[in-house]
């Protein structure tokens, strides 16, 4: 039975969801289970979730998560390489997975099963990233060598006579930058824009100032602009910043999971 892409059994007994979760570990299946479980971790904190109706999941890798009925972040989680090891006692069946550095432990108890479920996946579907236009000015403000080496923010959305400057801030040597950020291929009128944009700042400042450009790319005229207006163009995809956002996502979540578990 479990050569099939799909093995699923409801309401079975402990010993046959034991037989199908240890095969699935085994052969590095997707693993479901669902049922009444308690769970005790112990490692860089110490845990007790009490007993409840939740899911199981262990993937390929070997992570393990366990999710209640409700929200998206798992209550307790394993990343990938753990270990497992699986046994009934007590009218109980234990998922035990071990992780060996940092030394970890977390114990599924189920004292009943509804649906325990094995599968063969595949994907090999590439994930794009897509980044709005405010999304790359937060990576730039996180991470402002995206847009050149030793660049500062000062501001952002900063009000000036025509609009509202995206980023402002200061480079290595100390000069101003007023930063425009564009998410498409940037056009002649968006080097017209941050013109307009430098002028009043200009005229209230002493320093020498630089006015720069962001986009993937440039369209058509917009280089000749730029070089008549004394502008620069800076080369940023918006996928560079969305894979900026998404590992401070990952490493929110990674703090979360460590202060939680």
């Amino acid at each position: 039975m479990l050569d099939d892409k799909i093995v699923v059994l409801k309401n079975p007994t402990l010993t046959e969801a034991k037989e199908i979760i240890e095969k699935a570990l085994i052969q590095k299946r997707t693993l479901i289970a669902v049922g009444k479980c308690h769970v005790h971790y112990s490692g860089r904190a110490r845990s007790t979730l009490e007993a409840g109706e939740r899911l199981l999941i262990v993937k390929e890798d070997g992570a393990l998560l366990v999710h209640r009925p409700v929200g998206y972040e798992p209550v307790n989680w394993q990343p990938a390489g753990t270990v497992f090891h699986v046994r009934t006692k007590d009218n109980e069946l234990e998922v035990h997975g071990v992780r060996q550095k940092p030394r970890e432990n977390v114990q599924v108890n189920f004292t009943e099963i509804y649906m325990v479920s094995a599968l063969w996946l595949s994907d090999s579907g590439e994930f794009l990233l897509h980044a709005t236009e405010d999304d790359m000015h937060r990576a730039i403000l996180l991470k402002p060598d995206l847009l050149e080496e030793g660049f500062r923010p000062i501001s952002w959305e900063k009000k000036v006579d025509p609009g509202f400057v995206d980023i402002y801030g200061e480079d290595k040597d100390g000069k101003l930058v007023v930063v425009e950020v564009k998410r498409k291929a940037a056009t002649k009128e968006a080097a017209l824009q941050l013109a307009k944009y430098i002028e009043p700042i200009k005229a209230k400042i002493n320093r020498e100032l630089r006015g720069v450009l962001v986009a993937p790319s440039l369209g058509k005229d917009a280089q000749r602009i730029l070089l008549t207006l004394g502008l620069e163009f800076k080369k940023l995809d918006p996928k560079k910043c969305a894979e900026v956002l998404k590992k401070q996502k990952n490493a929110k979540l990674e703090k979360f999971f460590e202060e939680n578990s």
